[in-house]
């Protein structure tokens, strides 16, 4: 007896842990009957895949929890697919019915259109191809037959016949690394320009040696991210990435030859950009006839389709072929593409040679390692990749254990580009976080000015280099007067250190005033007036000398948007805290705050903080440090600085993250008066701030900052972001607040708008769930309930509308009603 109705509509889950919840119930018992017990997966499968781009992962991952609960035979796994298709043809066929019978009861229909549409979309799905799939989901070989077929070319490798010209098996021949992670590759990830990625491959080659460049088996490429290549997953876009063939290298007319006999199984010219071009494909039966697999042999010149017809017979050793060059195969550097297949899917003419990550080992199952045949030696090919668990091992035995790591499922990121982060397998990440990549990641400009300078020249700051000169005067000139002293480091933390320093050396007093849930850095001075830190988990609260007054925070704290006097109010706290230390006989000694808070949960000062907060600390003789770590170079849209947006002038700004763009810079900029006070005999040396390739780097990014017009593309996006997520908050009521300046942009979580309780548990599912859809994102905030956006400046208003869209979808999830 089976259920026979297991649908959304029918099953309970538990609650508690969204990653980890549990069917605990199904109601609706009325189409229960005594069937084959396979039949209640099929049913399952066919509503589970209703509405998926991608039907076949989706219902995988349902026949992988029956199968671990009550295990699939092999005559079910075969039939499970036909069953599913003919659960939705009565489906449809009942819809159709019961409008005739009950015209206006719409749930007997609520079916009917996404039943439609999956069988339409199935209809492109290989029964083959799905039976594989099911068969990994069950951790069985994805193809039955790929065993026998290795097996025998293994058993055979002697008797086989070369593929080209010279031996592979002796002759020199280089491995070309053509994956995500190459510095073969650097910039030249794509194949718009065809040309000069030949010469690269080829110099690489002429460099070794080597006649032929090996392009491997089972590697992750950049180069196939055009649209071409793009699918529509179930978590957003993905690309066919991965290489199923083996790529072969050689001037363009090379000979290919039939490794073994065969008959002609197909051949057809796919001449669309970036496809096989000419392509033939043998058909091999061997052992007796008793076995059967393919060859594809793909990017061949014109001339090698003349004279074939479907079943011809080739003998081995025989020239079937010449390679192509651009652009008739297909728009490609000159090389073959050796391919072995074991089942057809009833496709001809050709056959996918490059898969989606998620199905690597449904494919490799398909076409195993092309290397049985071409016998390159194993040691001509370098060793594998770390894989991320191993990497996760290594953190878990040599790093601490206070280093944490972003996600549920950790990424591991192998190249950046832009406003994208890209893993080992090819998923591009929209990155909406990393604020430190300010103009970019990669930007080719700035990587050009570090590796040009590297080759130069890089040494301390004891000898003449005209670079520091440069860049000191083109930093303080985005400053106004008086700051124009600088003092240059390698990071924010350095920066906020040294700070402290000048203002305790100028004002001869240790004692600061601080703001709750501001952060300045990682040293042991800086955890002391970090009360992100010292009021976090570990922390140990204030020294004396340190003074914590409330986060002006105008949503959660004490005084409200509505308020026209909160900002007095908020700095009438630091007044009071400049009056206890005057009263107990102290010196104020320095204001630290940052221009917008980012740990404290994005947080935009009220308008007129500062001046006030400013003006109390300086009426007793303290000195003000802006900390710009976060904020700084345009990333406001309507200033270049934070404080800017203030109306004020700090004595003492302090910069990193954006400043070089990924490299370990920083600075301090101060004013004459206290950089004198500073200088009382004790030099101050860094050993690498200043160093020649740190300035060229810096000047790159301001060169780059000012070219492409950066700020104003942050105040252009951020106002539209902003309005965007704004626009969500009457759909989804979880959301409390949006804020923010430019591309500085928090978005609050609550339960309840009116108690403004936390989200936490939510914001974390959000930002995990987004990660699953191809964008990065975090939290922050004193209850880890702010999602912060702090992209990098090349972010657009396309990328703007993505983040807002696909968090629309996030949002309307069952967890975050419920």
């Amino acid at each position: 007896v089976i259920y026979n109705d297991a649908n959304d509509y029918n099953v309970i889950v538990g609650e508690g842990d969204p990653w980890a919840r549990e069917v605990v119930g199904v109601i609706d018992f009325g189409d229960m009957l005594h069937s084959y017990t396979v039949g209640d997966l099929a049913v399952a499968a066919a509503y589970a895949m209703l509405d998926k781009p991608d039907p076949i992962t989706a219902a995988a991952h349902l026949v992988a929890g029956y199968h671990q609960t009550f295990a699939l035979t092999e005559q079910e796994l075969e039939l499970l697919y036909p069953l599913i298709r003919a659960r939705l043809c009565i489906s449809v066929t009942n819809s159709a019915y019961q409008q005739q019978v009950e015209p206006d009861n719409e749930y007997l229909v609520i079916s009917e259109r996404p039943a439609w549409i999956l069988l339409e979309r199935l209809e492109d799905v290989s029964e083959e191809f799905a039976h594989c799939a099911f068969r990994h989901a069950c951790g069985l070989a994805p193809e039955s037959r790929s065993s026998a077929v290795v097996e025998w070319l293994e058993e055979n490798a002697n008797s086989l016949g070369r593929v080209v010209e010279p031996d592979l098996k002796v002759d020199d021949v280089v491995v070309l690394d053509l994956s995500f992670s190459s510095r073969e590759l650097g910039d030249l990830t794509e194949l718009s320009d065809v040309e000069a990625m030949t010469q690269r491959l080829f110099g690489r080659m002429k460099a070794a040696g080597a006649s032929v460049g090996v392009g491997r088996y089972n590697e992750a490429r950049p180069i196939y991210t055009s649209e071409l290549f793009k699918a529509e997953g179930n978590d957003g876009a993905e690309w066919r990435t991965v290489h199923l063939g083996l790529d072969l290298f050689m001037k363009a007319g090379s000979p290919v030859f039939a490794p073994l006999d065969a008959r002609i199984y197909c051949f057809c010219n796919n001449a669309g950009s970036l496809d096989y071009g000419p392509t033939i494909i043998l058909e091999h039966k061997v052992a007796n006839g008793t076995l059967t697999f393919f060859t594809l042999y793909g990017h061949l010149s014109n001339d090698s389709l003349e004279g074939l017809y479907d079943g011809k017979p080739v003998r081995q050793g025989e020239r079937i072929a010449r390679i192509g060059d651009y652009p008739i195969n297909g728009g490609w550097p000159p090389h073959l593409h050796l391919q072995i297949i074991v089942d057809m899917l009833d496709r001809e003419g050709e056959f996918p040679g490059v898969a989606l990550p998620g199905q690597r080992d449904i494919w490799l199952s398909l076409s195993p390692d092309p290397n049985l045949i071409a016998r390159i030696p194993a040691d001509r090919f370098p060793s594998d990749e770390m894989s991320a668990e191993a990497i996760l091992d290594v953190r878990d035995r040599r790093l601490s254990p206070t280093l944490s790591i972003s996600y549920n499922e950790p990424l591991k990121i192998v190249r950046g580009g832009m406003q994208y982060l890209y893993d080992e397998d090819g998923r591009a990440y929209l990155d909406a976080v990393n604020n430190v990549a300010h103009v970019g990641h990669c930007h080719p400009r700035v990587v050009r000015a570090g590796q040009e300078q590297m080759a130069v020249l890089n040494t301390n700051t004891r000898y003449l280099h005209e670079s520091l000169a440069r860049y000191a005067e083109r930093l303080c000139s985005t400053l106004p007067e008086p700051l124009r002293v600088c003092f240059l480091v390698c990071s924010g933390s350095e920066a906020n250190e040294l700070a402290l320093r000048l203002a305790r050396s100028h004002t001869r007093s240790e004692e600061t005033i601080v703001v709750e849930a501001g952060y300045h850095g990682n040293t042991t001075s800086l955890i002391e007036i970090s009360s992100y830190k010292f009021d976090g988990p570990g922390g140990a609260g204030p020294p004396p000398n340190v003074h914590k007054v409330p986060m002006p925070d105008l949503y959660r704290g004490q005084y409200k948007r509505s308020d026209p006097l909160a900002a007095g109010k908020y700095a009438s706290h630091i007044a009071g805290e400049v009056e206890q230390i005057q009263q107990s006989g102290g010196q104020v000694g320095a204001f630290i705050c940052e221009s917008l808070l980012g740990c404290g949960g994005q947080i935009v000062l009220p308008t007129g903080y500062l001046s006030e907060a400013y003006r109390h600390v300086r009426n007793a003789g303290g000195v003000c440090i802006a900390d710009e770590v976060q904020v700084g170079f345009g990333r406001v849209g309507s200033h270049f600085w934070g404080f800017e947006t203030q109306g004020v002038v700090p004595d003492i700004v302090t910069l990193g993250k954006p400043i070089g763009n990924g490299h370990p810079l920083g600075a301090v900029v101060t004013t004459p008066e206290i950089a004198a006070s500073f200088a009382n005999g004790m030099e101050y040396f860094n050993t690498f701030g200043g160093n020649p390739v740190s300035c060229a780097i810096g000047l790159a990014v301001l060169d780059v900052i000012e070219a492409e017009r950066l700020q104003e593309n942050a105040l252009k996006v951020g106002a539209r972001l902003m309005d965007s997520l704004r626009g969500l908050m009457e759909e989804h009521p979880l959301i409390g607040d949006v804020r923010g300046l430019g591309l500085f942009v928090g978005v609050e979580l609550v339960l309840d708008r009116e108690t403004l309780e936390p989200a936490a548990d939510q914001a974390d599912y959000v930002v995990n769930r987004m990660k699953q859809r191809g964008i990065l994102l975090s939290t922050d905030g004193p209850f880890h309930n702010v999602i912060k956006i702090k992209p990098p400046l090349v972010f657009t208003e396309a990328n703007a509308e993505f983040l807002v869209s696909t968090l629309d979808k996030v949002l309307t999830e069952d967890f975050l009603k419920a």
